[in-house]
């Protein structure tokens, strides 16, 4: 069995051990997001909270994710670090979670919110130029693992903190549950600090910041690398969308249970991490384009039809499919992008991605919201199908580029 895994993956066992820490990683950064998440109902009602307060902290975490997106790629790709800003990463966003244990209110709230907004964004350079540089001609399946610790890490995280809030105060449950993150963050320092300490000791010191300017601009000014991103861009909108304007049509419109509702939100989750290293190993074999062109087409039909769909099975079992096309691209698009980059300049080429990414994804949000209290939560959707539309276009436009196990 593990011959056939490395076979068809291009990685032994040790190189899986590595990419599933990092994966694991990526699933406690976005651990700590959605434990927080599923506890501001519970912070706004014990600190009196008004849904204007609770909104300017959700905004705020959105705002550190943003501002940090950018810093993270000059400083990973300036000092060449790349293990040493992941831990920081959980370690700093676990700690942000476990003292909002001990907030009297919403200002003491801020700072730790801020704290892992940035850490949360600070992951993604670093860990994807790590296993970009690692794994070069298995990038995309690598990057596909990544891509399911971060599925895994949205799945789990509610469940564990609505199962310890059966015990537990939202106070206790933030502290116990920042403890998996920084086991994480130990394990990653332990195991993978020593090949930073060789990366660094063979000279691979990263750039000084003049070049990192130079290089910067010419990345900008790449057309095909842009290009990438803006539709890397509509294909985001369309996934934050989904992620959050599904559990309120789900709730509003369709009529569904609180535990219904539970179980179609985790079914898109789980499509995504069987998506995941189906997607990226097969892109390492066919190519970038056709498998963004596959999950892209079978997105923006699976949006739209499933307005139309009556009975819960059925929506349940389209939201699952719906989310093995969706998160199967992400993976294939990081693997794109660093394919595309300098080496030098991988952290920034991430940062470029996720920024684009993430401006785009306030547009859609703010815009699919006021949609919604013009028309209602279905015109939404057909918004959302129109972005992955959008998407399918440009793709066409980008040049075929093949893999690197395949140059």
């Amino acid at each position: 069995m593990l011959a056939v895994i490395e076979r068809l993956t291009g990685l032994g066992r040790q190189g899986q051990g590595i990419v599933f820490l990092v994966g694991a990683g990526h699933g406690g950064t976005h651990w700590v997001a959605a434990t927080f998440y599923l506890l501001l109902p519970f912070i706004t009602t014990d600190l009196k909270l008004s849904y204007a307060e609770a909104g300017a902290l959700v905004a705020v975490f959105q705002l550190a994710a943003f501002a940090a997106n950018f810093g993270s790629g000059l400083v990973v790709d300036v000092t060449g670090r790349r293990v040493v800003f992941q831990v920081i990463s959980l370690a700093v966003g676990a700690a942000a979670l476990a003292a909002c244990a001990g907030a009297a209110g919403l200002w003491m709230l801020f700072p730790m919110v801020i704290l892992m907004g940035a850490t949360n964004n600070l992951w993604h350079p670093p860990a994807i130029a790590f296993l970009s540089e690692h794994y070069p001609k298995s990038r995309g399946y690598a990057l596909s693992i990544h891509a399911l610790g971060a599925n895994l890490g949205d799945a789990l995280a509610p469940l564990a903190a609505g199962a310890l809030l059966v015990w537990l105060s939202w106070r206790g449950t933030a502290a116990v549950g920042s403890l998996p993150a920084f086991a994480i963050a130990l394990m990653t320092l332990l195991m993978l600090g020593p090949k930073d300490k060789q990366a660094h000791a063979s000279g691979a010191r990263g750039l000084g910041l003049a070049d990192y300017v130079q290089g910067l601009k010419s990345l900008l000014k790449d057309k095909v690398i842009v290009h990438l991103s803006v539709m890397a861009g509509f294909r985001t909108m369309a996934q934050h969308g989904v992620l959050v304007f599904l559990p309120l049509y789900l709730a509003h419109v369709a009529g569904m249970s609180p535990l219904a509702m539970g179980v179609t939100v985790m079914a898109l989750q789980i499509g995504g991490v069987v998506a995941s290293p189906i997607a990226g190993a097969w892109s390492d074999r066919v190519g970038r384009r056709p498998v963004v062109l596959a999950g892209l087409t079978v997105t923006t039909a699976l949006i739209a039809a499933l307005t139309f769909i009556q009975d819960d099975i059925l929506f349940i079992a389209g939201v699952a499919f719906l989310g093995f096309a969706m998160y199967a691209v992400r993976p294939v698009l990081h693997s794109w992008m660093m394919d595309l980059a300098p080496k030098a300049l991988s952290g920034s080429a991430t940062s470029v991605m996720f920024g684009i990414q993430a401006l785009f994804t306030a547009v859609v949000l703010a815009g699919g919201g006021a949609m919604a209290d013009a028309w209602g939560l279905t015109v939404v959707f057909y918004l959302l199908a129109a972005c992955m539309l959008v998407a399918n276009v440009l793709v066409y436009f980008l040049p075929h580029h093949k893999p690197a196990a395949a140059e």
